[in-house]
């Protein structure tokens, strides 16, 4: 690839060619140049965050279906402002002593198969998460994971919530979960943070009856890296904004926006919150906006067949390697975009799966392929953060890699 001077060069830190998708830990996705804009007009002036939260909230609203909206920092402080406001919901006096919970219902009840190391965000605020089921539907026998009346069983006075990994592939369905849920007064979170594309998905866990969900600002929005959304129930936004916002205030003049904050049904001013540490600038705030307003006016089957059409590039430049099979996983209504997998025959290629994805990511620049099946001698190539030029540079250098 040809040079392209960049801050990082004066800053002597390697950039990345990523070719693994929407990660992180090699930060998420490229923000949209408008959106770079936005943050620096929204630099030159003082804003009360409040009014600027309540503006998010309705344009998030708007772009959700849901009754309310709220920008956090990353789509993990969603999910503790989720269960924060679902551990206290109006009463400052919980809000102000959080994480301790005692006398407080404080259960978030999670099938077993949806934990993963990001529920450390429920159990920030001060939860206890209760997992339930099995994982015996990965044993072929015909069982599933987690069958509904676990879900009720779980459900007792200690109940806080109901936390929803969203996945192509979790049980049992949202619907069926909220259905449970809600016949218990029992609100439900859900964590869709890389749950996009496709498009409809912004809506259609709120639809499908979810209370709050949390989608990632900075993957596929394009939004700053550090901004996340939380979506769903009015009361339950109100609570989060509560125990969000700077509270330092005197009572005499205390007037956050009504629609965002009701202070009528409030004794007085709620304090300092546990989501004071995950505060998020206006920079940021208008920086999601823009790049939300932006994303909802893509054409998104238009995205989805180019990175399609990539993956398939991708994986014939692949097809020959002496020792690598291919094939293309995804690209239909479950996993809208294809990517393409990747068997090494260490006994046939020149190296491991493990080492040649340890040998990319030494290079300069580094390269990033997927390596979660490592185990598997698999790696994976997405084309979503590549671009024409990027996709044959990591073909040639896994080429050079393997011969």
């Amino acid at each position: 690839m040809p040079d392209k001077a960049t801050i990082y060069d004066d800053l002597e830190v390697p950039t990345v060619i990523n070719a693994t998708g929407t990660k992180t830990r090699i930060s998420g996705s490229l923000m949209r140049e408008e959106a770079a804009d936005a943050m620096r007009d929204a630099s030159r002036s003082f804003v009360r965050i409040s009014d600027l939260q309540q503006r998010a909230s309705e344009l998030v609203a708007e772009a959700t279906s849901a009754d309310a909206g709220y920008v956090t920092s990353g789509a993990s402080a969603a999910l503790s402002m989720a269960a924060a406001a679902c551990l206290s919901g109006d009463d400052l006096e919980v809000m102000a002593r959080l994480p301790d919970t005692e006398g407080v219902a404080d259960e978030i009840v999670m099938p077993r198969t949806h934990r993963n190391g990001y529920d450390h965000a429920l159990r920030l605020p001060g939860a206890t998460i209760v997992d339930i089921g099995t994982n015996d539907h990965h044993l072929g026998t015909g069982s599933e994971n987690v069958e509904p009346w676990e879900i009720e069983a779980a459900i007792t006075n200690d109940t806080a919530a109901i936390a929803y990994m969203e996945k192509p592939y979790t049980q049992p369905p949202l619907e069926t979960v909220c259905e449970i849920a809600h016949d218990h007064d029992v609100p439900v979170i859900v964590d869709a943070a890389a749950e996009l594309p496709p498009a409809e998905n912004l809506s259609r866990f709120v639809e499908q009856g979810a209370d709050l969900v949390a989608f990632s600002g900075g993957k596929a929005i394009r939004g700053p890296q550090s901004t996340g959304i939380l979506a769903g129930d009015e009361e339950l936004i109100r609570s989060v904004a509560c125990q969000h916002l700077d509270m330092h205030a005197a009572d005499a003049v205390y007037d956050p926006p009504a629609d965002l904050i009701t202070t009528d049904e409030l004794p007085g001013v709620p304090r300092q919150g546990i989501g004071r540490s995950m505060k998020v600038g206006k920079e940021e705030i208008v920086g999601l906006i823009r790049a939300l307003e932006l994303f909802l006016k893509e054409d998104h089957g238009d995205c989805l067949r180019k990175w399609n059409e990539r993956a398939e590039h991708l994986a014939a430049g692949l097809a020959d390697i002496t020792g690598l099979e291919t094939q293309l996983e995804g690209g239909d209504k479950t996993d809208a975009v294809a990517q393409v997998v990747a068997t090494v025959d260490s006994d046939r290629a020149a190296t491991d799966a493990t080492r040649l994805v340890e040998s990319l990511r030494r290079e300069t620049p580094r390269v990033f392929v997927g390596a979660d099946r490592l185990d598997a001698e698999e790696f994976t190539v997405n084309p979503m953060c590549l671009t024409d030029e990027e996709a044959d540079y990591v073909v040639d250098r896994i080429r050079a890699t393997l011969s």
